[in-house]
Order: C-alpha cells, then sequence, then structure tokens
C-alpha cells in the first residue's frame, strides 16, 4: 500500500494557521526531534500497512537545499518506505537556483518522486510563467507535479491560486506532464472531477478530505458507514465526483498525515471505493503515476 501524500516535516508555508487545541500534538511532532518523528512514522506507517510513503518538501529549505528535501532524506534513513517530494518553489527562477534544483534532482534521483506546487498559499497560479521551467524540469525527469488544491490553512493564502479548473491551462498546455490534483479540489469537487475526467494526464489524490483523530472518524465510520454530510467535507458530493470521473485508475491514495491518523483515515477511503478497485487507488495506480 502506497501513501502518496504525508507531512513528515513542516510545510514552511506562509501564514499557517494554528492547530486547533485537540490537535496540538501536531506541533510538538513537528517541533520535536527528528528521532520522535521517524519513530511516530514508523508505527503508524505499519499499523496502516503502507510500505512507502511520500513526504511533502518544505518551503523553508536553505541555499543547498532548494527542494526542501534533507530532513525528509534525514529521517528516510530509518524509515525506508519514506520517499521525497521537492517543492516547485514560483517565487525561485533565477538560473542559479534552477541549477541547483537540476543538481539535487539527479544526485536524490532514486529518492524522488514528484515536484510538489503549493497553490494558494503562494500567490501563483500554475498557469503562471514562474512554474513553466518547472515543468520543464517535471518532464526531463519523468517526475509528476502535485498541486495544492481546494482549501488553504493560512490566513494569507489567496485560495483563487488553487482553484482546480486553473490546473487544466497547464494540463493542455504541458501534455508530457503527469499532473496530480492533491485533495481533489475539495470543496470544488465536481470542478476537480471535470479536470481530472477531462485530461489523461491528470489525477487525484484523496488526501486531507478528512482533518481529524481516531475516534472522529470512526464516528463518521459508524455513521451509517459514513453519513451523508461531515464537517469539513460533504460525502454525498465526494461521491457523485468520484462517479462522475468513473475511472478509478485516476486516483491516488494519499493520508494528509499527521492531520488524520493513517489507519483511521485508510478505512475511511477504503468506504469510497469498492472493494475491486482498492488495489489500483491503493498501489498501482501510484505506481504508474510516479514510476515507484
Amino acid at each position: 500500500m502506497i501513501d502518496t501524500h504525508i507531512h513528515a516535516v513542516p510545510a514552511g508555508v506562509p501564514g499557517i494557521k494554528p492547530m486547533p487545541e485537540d490537535m496540538k500534538d501536531v506541533e510538538k511532532l513537528f517541533e520535536g526531534p527528528l528521532a520522535e518523528m521517524a519513530a511516530r512514522l514508523k508505527v503508524e506507517m505499519d499499523l496502516a500497512k503502507i510500505k512507502v510513503a511520500f513526504g511533502m518538501g518544505s518551503l523553508e529549505g536553505p541555499k543547498e537545499d532548494p527542494l526542501g528535501i534533507a530532513r525528509t532524506l534525514e529521517l528516510s534513513r530509518t524509515v525506508p518506505g519514506l520517499k521525497a517530494v521537492g517543492v516547485a518553489d514560483p517565487r525561485r527562477t533565477e538560473p542559479e537556483h534552477l541549477r541547483a534544483v537540476e543538481a539535487q534532482i539527479e544526485r536524490y534521483r532514486e529518492k524522488l518522486v514528484a515536484f510538489k506546487a503549493y497553490l494558494g498559499y503562494l500567490h501563483f497560479g500554475p498557469e503562471d510563467p514562474n512554474y513553466v521551467p518547472y515543468y520543464r524540469l517535471a518532464a526531463k525527469y519523468d517526475l509528476p507535479v502535485i498541486f495544492h488544491t481546494g482549501d488553504n490553512w493560512s490566513t494569507t493564502a489567496k485560495v483563487k491560486y488553487a482553484h482546480p479548473l486553473r490546473v487544466d491551462e497547464v494540463a493542455v498546455d504541458h501534455p508530457n506532464v503527469r499532473f496530480v490534483l492533491a485533495h481533489f479540489g475539495n470543496p470544488w469537487l465536481m470542478d476537480a472531477a471535470e479536470v481530472v475526467y477531462k485530461n489523461p494526464n491528470v489525477w487525484a489524490d484523496l488526501s486531507g478530505l478528512f482533518v481529524g483523530g481516531d475516534q472522529e472518524i470512526q464516528d463518521l465510520l459508524d455513521a451509517a458507514k459514513v453519513p451523508d454530510s461531515a464537517p469539513g467535507l460533504e460525502v454525498s458530493g465526494l461521491k457523485k465526483a468520484i462517479g462522475y470521473v468513473d475511472d478509478y485508475k485516476k486516483f491516488l491514495y494519499g493520508s494528509d498525515w499527521p492531520l488524520a491518523p493513517m489507519g483511521s483515515y485508510r478505512r475511511l477511503i477504503e468506504s469510497f471505493i469498492p472493494k475491486e478497485h482498492h488495489q489500483e487507488v491503493f498501489r498501482t495506480n501510484a505506481e504508474h503515476v510516479f514510476r515507484v
């Protein structure tokens, strides 16, 4: 089983909002030593039967770490299934930076699986010319680009830049690049569904659709095997959007851990996916998209 979307290091995005009181342990985990993060991550992956997980990069990487993956790579020494996702930062397009990005790609090719663009958190749409150098590198090195789409957990983010419809432009203009809509564009699920349905080079990950602990997720599962609505997630709308795409090969499993426990979130997403398509959504689609 592959979890295509976790955070093992702070994302470093501007204006991030404080965690609610019942999730303060997440902040403590990020602020604590790497050894503690590694131990916790291994336990979560074992409980959820996750063999491989993709850790999103940080925008706070120093000059010698332009993709923001150094801490993730350090963690991977003790968490062998952890792979790195490097940041595509549209604020940094100077030749020196892009050369450093390419050098880091070449050095860590076995551990690096994708680029990540933090749409909305940074005030650049995916069609902005500043992203084009990263798309060229993505095509050259056969790396997908993951876009944050939908709601932003930040007081300074501008959500118009994270609308999934904007990805349609780059999907058409860059047909040789694979794109992933993180969080399936929630709350714009039907718009995201159209972009995924229309474009052969676009997929959606199902991460971060619900944030909470084990008991809260279990309550959802107990209430008529996932209720028609839940805080922050219109379940009937999610089912409709998945049905509109009508192709389980276009969906990827991700948890957005530690914002939700891996095991409970896996069971939640399993409840949306027919059993005969679990292998695709939870493993083989990711193997295809990320070449792992």
